[in-house]
């Protein structure tokens, strides 16, 4: 019995320190753990806020992204249509360039062709009335008895 006694004083000298670590217990709740309880809360709601936020500017700089990718594909698109208008003018007026370029030609070489045809025709003349003229010289040259006597030995 003195066992129970002694526990039972035991327990009476502990019931003072039990109470005071209660009010302890309830006094760190009260000033601190529940503070921090309801900041730990309140960070995680602004961290799953700041999650939803930028998930949202993700999504919303992909949208403008894209957007400028298309008007960038667009203004590019448009810029080879500016260019092969023009490359097609350009080819145009070169092919124009080109073919004026041969009419011209084609008439300085018919104009070359009638101008030698003249001469042509002009040096046949001559040659006509040359070779008449030199035929009655050499017709006359043979027939005409010589003006020279020729000398002894030669035939």
């Amino acid at each position: 019995m003195e066992i129970l006694k002694q526990l039972g004083d035991l327990f009476l000298a502990a019931t003072p320190t039990a109470v005071i670590v209660f009010l302890f217990y309830l006094f760190l709740r009260w000033s601190f753990f529940v503070p921090i309880e309801r900041v730990v809360h309140e960070r995680g709601r602004r961290i799953e806020g700041a999650r939803r936020q930028a998930e949202e500017l993700r999504k919303s700089a992909q949208e403008k992204r894209r957007t400028y990718q298309e008007a960038l594909r667009k203004a590019r698109a448009e810029l080879f249509r500016e260019q092969e208008t023009v490359r097609r003018g350009v080819l145009a007026e070169r092919g124009a360039s080109i073919q004026q370029a041969r009419q011209l030609a084609n008439e300085e070489i018919q104009a070359a062709k009638s101008r030698i045809r003249a001469e042509i025709e002009a040096a046949r003349t001559d040659l006509d009335s040359s070779s008449t003229q030199l035929a009655e010289e050499i017709a006359r040259a043979i027939l005409q008895p010589q003006m020279y006597p020729r000398p002894a030995g030669e035939v």
